[in-house]
């Protein structure tokens, strides 16, 4: 696991005032980052979830998950141990404010890259690729894809386009929605809903959570393509091409694998068709 940094200005702060330091709380931006053009000395601040099992996940001051495992190998790449990187919460609609205004140097936060997400900011990788898919339970066999939701109860989250997506494809499914992933769980797990639908990688974390062993599986008919990017300040094309190149050695020396299976396999996850992807171009 790794732990919170605490810059030097603030360490120094702290000594002045005589004090035990510690970490603060989501949305930290303490300690010095990367100053652009690829200069990451003094430690990186590195925007993450903090609620998604598996991918990125906090508790306490203790950070998991595959996002949380590829950011701290490329940190360490760019020569910024795991003690040394400051974690900050990022979530989604809130991830270029965080980039464009300096709160973080890169964001590893189930990103996809997207034409109008880089007007704003810019991206490395992907380093994974997702797709929209279904969670059921371990011994349904009833469902084996989209079209085998007419008359089923499919959950989804307050404003999500996952589920709408599936709606309309499918009037027949019968659609419930609830205020988060993980509260969609029990009612799966009960029989009161038929599936669950979001990304893969998110679905495989939450079922691999200790709790849920061996209840739900994904289906692994991924019918959308997610490609999760590292973003980063626009026009930074000397940090891209770094973190570019610690994905390629992550992938080559088998670290990408590793970080799969013990993050997303116990949810007998595998990725699906383009996984390892090769990172685009800088631009």
């Amino acid at each position: 696991m790794t732990t919170r940094r605490i810059g030097a200005v603030a360490a120094a702060a702290v000594l002045a005032l005589g004090l035990t330091a510690c970490g603060s709380d989501a949305g930290d931006t303490g300690g010095s980052g990367s100053t652009g053009g690829g200069d990451t000395a003094g430690g990186l601040k590195i925007g993450i979830k903090f609620d998604q099992p598996g991918l990125g996940q906090k508790k306490g001051s203790e950070y998991s998950g595959f996002d949380v495992d590829v950011a701290t190998y490329v940190a360490k790449e760019l020569g910024t141990e795991a003690a040394d990187i400051t974690w900050v919460q990022a979530p989604s609609a809130q991830r270029e404010t965080l980039i464009e205004t300096g709160q973080v140097d890169l964001v590893f936060a189930t990103y996809s890259i997207t034409d109008k997400r880089k007007e704003k900011v810019s991206f490395a990788g992907p380093y994974f690729v997702a797709g929209q898919d279904l969670l059921v339970r371990s011994d349904d066999s009833s469902i084996t894809g989209p079209d085998t939701l007419d008359g089923k109860k499919l959950c989804s989250v307050t404003g999500s386009t996952s589920a709408q997506n599936v709606k309309d494809d499918v009037p027949g499914v019968q659609l419930q929605e609830l205020s988060g992933y993980s509260e969609c769980l029990p009612a799966l797990e009960k029989g009161t809903l038929d599936a669950l639908t979001t990304d893969d990688t998110i679905l495989a974390g939450l079922a691999a959570q200790p709790e849920y062993a061996g209840k739900f599986k994904v289906v692994g008919k991924p019918f959308s393509t997610e490609r999760y990017g590292v973003g980063l300040k626009k026009g930074d094309t000397a940090l891209c091409e770094k973190v570019n190149a610690a994905i390629k050695k992550m992938v080559e020396d088998g670290s990408w694998k590793k970080a799969i299976d013990a993050n997303l396999g116990p949810a007998k996850y595998t990725p699906g068709a383009g996984n390892p992807p090769t990172p685009d171009a800088c631009s």
